[in-house]
């Protein structure tokens, strides 16, 4: 009997493996770009955590005698003006910009929900005040609050995080807000109501769950602004700070003065910096056409 039992969860957990695969097969047919997108931010995942072994040298290591190498068999990217290996700081960076990226967007989003969903559902004088607020946010652009807020702060890898983070509640909490205030009038929430759960509960357990299509779909487009705009704050020397192998401050230090005669040093940590938000705007997309049956053909 153990036999048996044992030989039908070997069928079972190859029938979920052949669904997967299967699964995975129509999403590269159907959505070529956002297959493409998921491969490329795969990618960057996998070298911001296999770094260490990636990477053929020390991306902290000095070498005066390397000092603007062009690429050649040692320093596959070339080396900047320290002589360190660019490709093993581009590959260290991807740690940087993924950790910001998916912490200000966990963050963000995390609050935004709370904030969304609690607005939606309370409703009257708590409702107006936090649309007043988010109004007043959502008037500057995220790159100018996360520089205000980046200033306030301070250079580090936590405050830049905050610093992104809190820009993206308003846009959270408005898509939240707005489903909740269709959703609790559903006739499910009635039905609830009316076996005496909790609004509480009822909040929780029926009324967010319906609210994480979308979020989904925005947190990843806010994913990519997420490292786009640490890119940014870290050029402008108020991102994550001296010794981590920030892509924007790599630029930062190369982009005036050595552009032109080591153009490598802009060239490939650019080039880092488009592919990720490329590929995580591609994947949005995808995403988006799956998750929303409006955008279904």
């Amino acid at each position: 009997m153990a036999a048996i039992d044992h030989q039908a969860e070997l069928i079972r957990a190859g029938a979920n493996i052949s669904s997967t695969w299967g699964n995975i097969k129509f999403f590269a047919r159907r959505y070529p770009l956002g297959a493409a997108g998921a491969v490329i931010f795969a990618v960057f995942v996998f070298c911001a955590l296999f770094a260490a072994w990636i990477a053929p040298l020390d991306p902290f290591a000095t070498n005066a005698r390397a000092s603007l190498s062009m690429p050649n068999a040692t320093h596959w990217l070339g080396a900047d003006f320290m002589g360190r290996d660019m490709f093993s700081r581009i590959v260290h960076g991807a740690r940087i910009s993924l950790a910001v990226g998916i912490g200000a967007m966990i963050l963000g989003s995390g609050i935004g929900v709370i904030v969304g969903l609690a607005s939606g559902y309370i409703g009257g004088w708590f409702d107006l005040i936090v649309q007043r607020v988010s109004d007043i946010m959502q008037s500057l652009p995220l790159l100018v609050m996360a520089l205000v807020m980046a200033a306030s702060l301070g250079p580090s890898l936590r405050n830049t995080i905050i610093a992104i983070a809190i820009p993206l509640v308003p846009t959270v909490a408005r898509i939240v807000r707005s489903n909740t205030l269709s959703l609790r009038e559903m006739p499910f929430v009635e039905a609830a109501r009316a076996v005496g759960m909790s609004e509480f509960r009822i909040a929780i357990r029926h009324v967010l769950p319906n609210t994480l299509a979308p979020l989904i779909v925005l947190a990843t487009a806010q994913l990519g602004s997420a490292i786009l705009t640490e890119a940014s704050l870290s050029f402008l020397g108020l991102g994550v700070p001296e010794p981590h192998p920030s892509w924007g401050r790599m630029l930062s230090e190369s982009a005036a003065e050595y552009v032109r005669r080591a153009p490598w040093l802009v060239i490939f940590p650019g080039l880092a910096i488009s592919l990720i938000v490329f590929g995580t705007n591609l994947l949005g997309d995808a995403l988006r056409d799956i998750l929303d049956p409006r955008q279904r053909s």
